[in-house]
């Protein structure tokens, strides 16, 4: 990956990445690339939120509920198949390229924005 250019703390600011925790997964066999949907609860105000991931190398789905990740709640809804995902839950690349996801060491409220 390149560089990216430099960005100021106000542009930090506009990405909203809050901490949830996975409260339901299911395969999403209809995807184009193996995924599995998700609903992570955000807490109040956001509560649930649905997303689809592409970790089905790392994760079952039978795993992954009371996982906490991280995720940016503040992008706009994108249509996905026919399902509608609200979130980018956050991952980084393993030495093959494929997902692990960005969760807290420690129990931490619904909800926490990272900072």
């Amino acid at each position: 990956m390149t560089e990216t250019a430099p960005i100021t703390f106000d542009d930090f600011m506009k990405v909203d990445v809050r901490v949830g925790t996975i409260v339901d997964a299911q395969p999403f066999p209809e995807a184009r690339r193996p995924a599995i949907k998700l609903w992570v609860d955000f807490g109040a105000p956001l509560g649930v939120k649905k997303t689809s991931a592409q970790i089905t190398v790392h994760y079952a789905v039978e795993e992954l509920v009371g996982k906490q990740v991280a995720a940016v709640v503040n992008f706009p809804p994108k249509q996905i198949g026919k399902f509608m995902s609200e979130i980018l839950v956050l991952g980084f690349p393993d030495e093959a390229g494929e997902v692990v996801l960005v969760t807290a060491d420690k129990p931490v409220p619904n909800g926490g924005r990272l900072y």
